[in-house]
């Protein structure tokens, strides 16, 4: 008996709950809310958005057809209505925009029916627009700017074409490894999946629009500690020389070297950066804080020259727009990962804490190697009631046939069920 079937009765023991669901409760009499003269500054408990099921779960496809269910209904009456983006929305305003924010999270479930039209953007509301950024992707802050109006005013109808989509896309895949690491690209997220569970989530930056995150399936043999960075040609020719077109001293600075084909090191006052020259040579960045690399890269086989790695740039894990890489994928709270694919080479986390702090370099080959999808999702729910979107940033949405539904054809074992 496989994994997944394993897991299927956990899908009948539990009670599906779409947001229909959650808009259909008995309402609240404004003068029995938390609403007086004054407002309360602790959140409001929302149903949870966290969960321990991937994606690529046995009953996700079953689930999604009742979530398609759902939306088209709420798309035949009308769908929801648009929320004026301007000013920003936070606790403690009381402003006439609240109104529309209120009915707008009402519609899609992330807010309880109350009595009134209420103009108040209270601790519900704001539980409600937490509940709302966690199912879009967006930092949780529970305060509604530019991203969250984005997101909200997106129509339903996008909504659900969204999510036929992608269960076109999740139906043609097969069934994962046992032990795998998932990026999903539109979300700019990773799952670490193991017996069908979710060991752990991490934030990714994934590739920018004009240098895509490829789609594909592989396995993570290796992992350097303490990396070099060898510049790939596209990024000596788009970054590297309009960089040092502006600045001489950007190479000095962030030790990167070069060498020419006979592994001799160049000055770079030796390179003629206002031409292609520089594509001729080698440039490698030496170990250490700066290193683009960070303080560990993990490998997988592709011909696209892509791998996992940490980053010295940690802020951009913070942000809500995470498409800044030239096609290979940065991650967060990286260390946890390694120990996780190291674990059958005997390293835990203090092992791996270790040798970082140690500055060694050292390439380990992995004894139990992890299966690595690239994915493209941006709609998807696993059966726990919540229904998650991501913005179409590679446009696949918006095309048909085998672009759109691109995804790894090499997944391991049968096909998913129906």
């Amino acid at each position: 008996m496989s994994a997944f079937s394993l897991l299927r009765p956990v899908l009948c023991a539990a009670a599906l709950i779409f947001p229909v669901a959650a808009a259909a409760q008995t309402s609240m009499p404004v003068n029995q809310s938390e609403w007086a003269d004054t407002f309360d500054n602790g959140p409001r408990t929302a149903p949870t958005v966290a969960t321990n099921v991937p994606i690529l779960s046995p009953y996700t496809l079953s689930a999604m057809d009742q979530a398609i269910e759902w939306y088209q209904g709420l798309v035949d009456a009308g769908g929801w209505n648009q929320v004026p983006s301007d000013p920003v929305l936070k606790i403690g305003m009381r402003h006439p925009n609240v109104v529309a924010l209120r009915q707008r999270l009402v519609a899609s479930g992330d807010l309880r029916q109350v009595t009134g039209a209420n103009d108040a953007f209270d601790s519900y509301v704001q539980a409600a627009v937490v509940r709302f950024q966690e199912r879009n992707g967006i930092p949780a802050d529970g305060v509604v700017g530019p991203s969250t109006f984005e997101a909200l005013n997106v129509p339903a109808y996008v909504r659900l074409g969204q999510l036929k989509t992608n269960r076109e896309r999740i139906a043609q895949m097969k069934s994962p490894a046992e032990r795998y690491l998932m990026v999903n690209v539109p979300g700019a997220q990773i799952e670490a999946v193991e017996n069908g569970v979710v060991i752990s989530r991490h934030t990714a930056v994934v590739g920018k629009v004009d240098r895509q995150t490829p789609l594909l399936s592989s396995r993570i043999y290796q992992v350097n500690f303490n990396p070099y960075w060898t510049v790939p040609r596209s990024i000596i020719r788009k970054d590297l020389i309009p960089k040092m077109q502006k600045d001489p001293q950007y190479l000095t600075r962030n030790h990167i070297r070069i060498f020419n084909q006979q592994g001799e090191e160049l000055p770079p006052t030796q390179v003629n950066w206002q031409t292609d020259e520089a594509v001729n040579y080698m440039f490698k960045q030496d170990p250490g804080d700066d290193n683009s690399l960070g303080s560990v890269r993990l490998n997988f086989h592709n011909p696209y020259q892509v791998f996992l790695h940490d980053t010295p740039s940690k802020g951009l894990f913070g942000s809500d727009y995470r498409f800044e890489s030239s096609g290979c994928v940065r991650v967060m709270n990286v260390r946890e990962v390694v120990a996780w694919i190291l674990r059958g080479n005997g390293y835990d986390r203090a092992r791996v804490d270790q040798v970082i702090r140690s500055g060694e370099r050292l390439d380990v080959e992995v004894e139990d190697k992890p299966a690595l999808y690239t994915v493209y999702f941006t709609a998807w729910t696993t059966g726990d009631g919540v229904v998650h979107f991501r913005p179409d940033i590679y446009n696949y949405d918006q095309v048909t046939g085998d672009v759109a539904l691109n995804q790894p054809s090499e997944l391991i074992g049968s096909p998913l069920p129906q």
